[in-house]
C-alpha cells in the first residue's frame, strides 16, 4: 500500500517532538512517576490483603508477572518501531486500523479516568496537611483538583524537559518515605516497640500455592495490576529519548522490577508491623484498607507523619503530569497517521510538545472530574475501579501485536522465541483472562459502590467508555479525512513511521543519556 504524500513530506523531521531530551535514568524516573507508587501502595494494599490475607506478597509477585511479560514486547516492539503511538501505532501495523484505533482509545481511557481520581487525591491530602478540616469540603477539595490538573497539563505543555527535572525532586519525595517507612517499621519490631499486632515475617507469606480462594487471588492480582499500571509511559517518549530504539525498553523492564522491590518490600514491613488482625492498626480491619499508610503514619513516624502524608500528596500529583504525557503523545500520533482529526497532530514550534492534545487532555480531565464529583462521589470511586478493564485490553493488544507482527522472525534466534513470542503471548493472555474476569465480577450488582441499569456501576462505566471508543471510532470513520487511515493508507505494515531520522543531531540529553 501507498502512503499519502503529505506523511511522506514529513518523515525526516518526524512529528516535530524534541530528540535527545532524556537519557536512561530520566526515562526510569518518569515510569516509575507515572505508577504514582505510594499513593497506588496507600490505595491498595489494604484490599489486597482482606482478599488473600498472608499472601499479599505473592500476590503482587504474580501481579509482576505479565507485566515483565508485555514489557518485553514493548521493548521488542519499539526497538523496530519507536513510535510515540505505542500500542496504537504497533497494533493497527499488525492487526490494521479497527484494533489499532482501539488500542489508542484503551490508552486515553485509561489516562482520563485515573487523572481526576489523581486530582482528587492531591486535593484532600493537601488541605490534609494545611488545613485537615476542609479535606472533607467537597468544593474545596474538587477545586484544588483542578488546579493540579491545569498545573500539571502547564508543565507538560511547556516542555518535557522542566517535568524530568520536576519528576527528579518528586520521586526522590516518594522514594525517601518509603525508604523510611520499611526502617522505621523494621526498627520498631526489633527494638519491640512495635503494637502488639505485629507478625514475624514468613516464608509462608511466599507460597503460591497457600491461596485459600481462587477469587481471592484474581481479586488481589487485578488490584495489584493497578499499581504497575504506567511503567509504559516510558515508551511513550520514545521519540524525545536519547537512542530511542533501546533505552526506552530497557527502562521499561527496569521500572518493573523497581516496582516489584518496591511493593513486596513495603508490604512485608507493613505486614509485620501491623500485623494481619482485623481491628487496631491490623491490616485485615476494613477500616485501613482505603490508605493503609493513613492509618498507620503515627504509629510508624510519630510527629514526623506529616511526611507521610506529603509523600502521598505528591504520588498523586507527580503521576498527574506523567500521565498526561503518554495520552498526549498517543493522540498526536493518532493525529498525524489521520486516525484523528488533525488539529490533535498540533505542535508547540518551540516547546516542541503537543500542544493541542496536551491541553485538551487536560481539560477534558477537569470536566470529567468536575462532572463526576457532581453526579456523584461514588460514581467517580467506581470509575478508578473500571480502569483495570482498559489497562488490560491496551496490554493484552500490545502483547499480541509483537507476536503477529514478528511472525515471520519468531524462531530465527532463541532470544526471539521468548522476546518475540512466548513472553508476549503469555502476557497477553493473562492479561484477556484478567480482562475477562474483571468484566463478569463487575458485571455484580454489589460490586463497586453503584448499581446502575441492574448490573455493577463499575461494568456500566468501564465497558461503556469501551463501546464509547468504538461508537467515536465508526463515526469518524466517515468524515473524508479519515480514509488514509481506514483504508490502511497512511499507516500499514509496509509504511515507516513519523520518527525523526536517526543521523538527526541530538539536542541535549539532560541526565548524560546513560
Amino acid at each position: 500500500m501507498s502512503t499519502s504524500p503529505d506523511l511522506s513530506e514529513q518523515r525526516a523531521g518526524g512529528k516535530g517532538l524534541a530528540t535527545g531530551t532524556l537519557g536512561l535514568w530520566g526515562s526510569t524516573v518518569i515510569g516509575l512517576a507515572s505508577t504514582a507508587p505510594v499513593y497506588s501502595l496507600a490505595a491498595t494494599l489494604g484490599f489486597v490483603v482482606l482478599a488473600v490475607g498472608a499472601q499479599a506478597p505473592i500476590a503482587f509477585i504474580i501481579a509482576f508477572v505479565p507485566m515483565l511479560l508485555i514489557a518485553f514486547a514493548y521493548r521488542e516492539l519499539n526497538r523496530d518501531v519507536p513510535d510515540c503511538g505505542t500500542t496504537f501505532t504497533w497494533a493497527t501495523k499488525a492487526f490494521g486500523p479497527w484494533v489499532g484505533w482501539m488500542g489508542g482509545w484503551g490508552v486515553a481511557v485509561a489516562g482520563t479516568v485515573v487523572l481526576a481520581n489523581l486530582a482528587q487525591i492531591g486535593g484532600i491530602y493537601f488541605w490534609l496537611l494545611v488545613a485537615p478540616d476542609l479535606a472533607e469540603n467537597v468544593f474545596v477539595v474538587t477545586l484544588t483538583g483542578v488546579v493540579f490538573i491545569a498545573l500539571m497539563s502547564y508543565i507538560s505543555w511547556r516542555g518535557l524537559e522542566i517535568g524530568e527535572r520536576l519528576q527528579n525532586v518528586l520521586l526522590a519525595v516518594q522514594y525517601i518515605a518509603l525508604v523510611l517507612f520499611v526502617v522505621l517499621s523494621v526498627g520498631s519490631i526489633l527494638m519491640g516497640n512495635a503494637p502488639a499486632t505485629a507478625t514475624a515475617p514468613s516464608i509462608e507469606w511466599f507460597n503460591p500455592f497457600a491461596f485459600e480462594s481462587f477469587d481471592g487471588l484474581v481479586e488481589a492480582v487485578l488490584l495489584a495490576l493497578f499499581i504497575y499500571w504506567g511503567w509504559d509511559t516510558c515508551l511513550a517518549l520514545n521519540e524525545e529519548t536519547k537512542d530511542p530504539k533501546r533505552i526506552p525498553g530497557r527502562a521499561a523492564v527496569l521500572t518493573t522490577v523497581i516496582l516489584l522491590v518496591t511493593y513486596v518490600g513495603v508490604t512485608v514491613a507493613a505486614m509485620s508491623f501491623a500485623g494481619l488482625g482485623d481491628s487496631g492498626l491490623g491490616l485485615g480491619n476494613e477500616g485501613n484498607a482505603d490508605d493503609v499508610f493513613f492509618a498507620l503514619k503515627d504509629a510508624v513516624f510519630g510527629p514526623w507523619a506529616w511526611l507521610l502524608v506529603l509523600a502521598v500528596m505528591i504520588s498523586a500529583v507527580s503521576s498527574t503530569q506523567t500521565t498526561i504525557l503518554p495520552t498526549a503523545r498517543g493522540t498526536l500520533a493518532m493525529a498525524v497517521y489521520k486516525a484523528l482529526p488533525k488539529r490533535f497532530a498540533t505542535v508547540h514550534p518551540r516547546f516542541k510538545t503537543p500542544s493541542f492534545s496536551t491541553l485538551l487532555m487536560g481539560f477534558v480531565a477537569i470536566v470529567f472530574y468536575v462532572g463526576m464529583t457532581l453526579v456523584s462521589d461514588n460514581i467517580l470511586q467506581d470509575t478508578i475501579l473500571s480502569l483495570g478493564l482498559a489497562i488490560a485490553l491496551y496490554y493484552a493488544i500490545t502483547g499480541f501485536a509483537c507476536v503477529w507482527y514478528f511472525k515471520d522472525a519468531l524462531f530465527d534466534t532463541v532470544g526471539h522465541f521468548f522476546n518475540r513470542f512466548l513472553f508476549p503471548l503469555v502476557g497477553a493472555l493473562l492479561l484477556t483472562g484478567a480482562f475477562i474476569f474483571s468484566a463478569i465480577d463487575m458485571f455484580d450488582p454489589d460490586y463497586g459502590y453503584t448499581v446502575l441499569f441492574g448490573v455493577g456501576g463499575v461494568f456500566v462505566v468501564g465497558v461503556g467508555s469501551l463501546a464509547l471508543g468504538v461508537v467515536l471510532m465508526i463515526v469518524w470513520s466517515f468524515f473524508s479525512d479519515s480514509k488514509p487511515f481506514f483504508r490502511g493508507r497512511s499507516l500499514n505494515r509496509e509504511t515507516e513511521v513519523l520518527v525523526p531520522d536517526e543521523e538527526q543531531p541530538i539536542i541535549r540529553s539532560i541526565d548524560g543519556g546513560i
